[in-house]
């Protein structure tokens, strides 16, 4: 029993009975995603604009740990699921899509993480609310699981995410970190020290700039490939960039009739990671994450991301890429 920080007391169990070593490691938080979609107009204060359609979707770290499931890989999801309905919802949803539970702890209080997303064809915009809770550390979750590969998504920093990327590379798992919108930059203390530890990290271009301030995407990516081993940068519609040892490959996007972003960075990810971990070249795991962004697009939240079959389809539509 322990007190959460809101002064709530809680009870967390977990469902660990792991005894061998997971391939795919997700650690997270979920969200339920309350995505209006078909907007007008931008939203502005003092305004009411209309979306043509709604929806409630699984979304935060479940995305990535879906998509990586529906491309044939074993994934373990670590997370917090509380008493609440929206808790209730996005468990359910893991389960039907197989995905393995011995990452999951259970409270006895509401674990509400829930997040508005306004969605138009060009982009969207998002506000979060998420229940306080102690989080299960890191170090402690990869010790647990011992994965072949950890998925971050989104930026960490701190001295215990800093030990625990170390941890990671001792125990031989490679880390893979996504971006978002996190409130650091190159000079908040431990995250040019974390990036230098990651494998794989993977912002969208206003991140990119935001976190090194850098005046240009080129000169971001230029400072961020001195420090991370591979780089990929997403562009939405501009297509995306990689950087590998000095190797960089740029590809357009696929043009598609855009329904809904909101899913589209964490499935193209899980596409990039999927091509990465069966030791395709940079090009072809580019090709790959910009086909599983694009699926993405086509449908509500993660609902589109695509299986095996659905990618074959999808890479007969990606453009060339273009070796600079």
């Amino acid at each position: 029993m322990g007190t959460d920080p809101a002064g709530r007391v809680d009870a967390a169990t977990s469902s660990n009975n792991r005894r061998h070593r997971a391939e795919v490691l997700v650690v997270g938080a979920y969200y339920a995603d309350l995505v209006f979609h078909g907007l007008s107009r931008p939203v502005r204060p003092g305004t009411e604009v209309f979306a043509r359609g709604f929806a409630i979707l699984p979304g935060g770290a479940f995305t990535p740990a879906m998509a990586m499931r529906r491309l044939g890989h074993e994934v373990v999801w670590s997370t917090d699921f509380g008493t609440d309905l929206f808790s209730a919802q996005v468990l359910a949803a893991a389960r039907a899509e197989g995905l393995d539970d011995t990452g999951f702890r259970f409270h006895t209080v509401p674990v509400r993480s829930v997040t508005a997303a306004l969605s138009s064809p060009e982009d969207r915009a998002m506000v979060s609310y998420q229940d306080p809770i102690a989080p299960h550390p890191l170090a402690m979750v990869l010790r647990e699981h011992r994965p072949r590969v950890v998925i971050l998504p989104q930026l960490r920093y701190g001295e215990s995410v800093l030990a625990a990327v170390q941890i990671a590379h001792r125990l031989d798992t490679m880390v893979f970190m996504d971006c978002q919108d996190v409130p650091c930059t190159l000079d908040t203390p431990t995250v040019r020290e974390i990036l230098a530890d990651v494998d794989i990290f993977a912002p969208n271009a206003d991140e990119a700039q935001r976190l090194t301030g850098a005046p240009t995407l080129d000169a971001a990516i230029d400072i961020l490939a001195g420090l991370v081993d591979t780089v990929v940068v997403k562009r939405g519609s501009n297509g995306a960039i990689a950087v590998r040892h000095g190797q960089r490959c740029e590809i357009d996007a696929i043009p598609v009739d855009v329904v809904d972003t909101t899913a589209a960075g964490d499935c193209f990810n899980a596409g990039f990671l999927h091509a990465h971990l069966a030791g395709h070249p940079l090009p072809d795991c580019l090709a790959t994450a910009v086909a599983c962004g694009a699926a993405a697009t086509t449908a509500l939240g993660s609902s589109a991301a695509p299986d095996l079959t659905e990618l074959a389809q999808w890479l007969d539509r990606v453009p060339r890429a273009r070796l600079v």
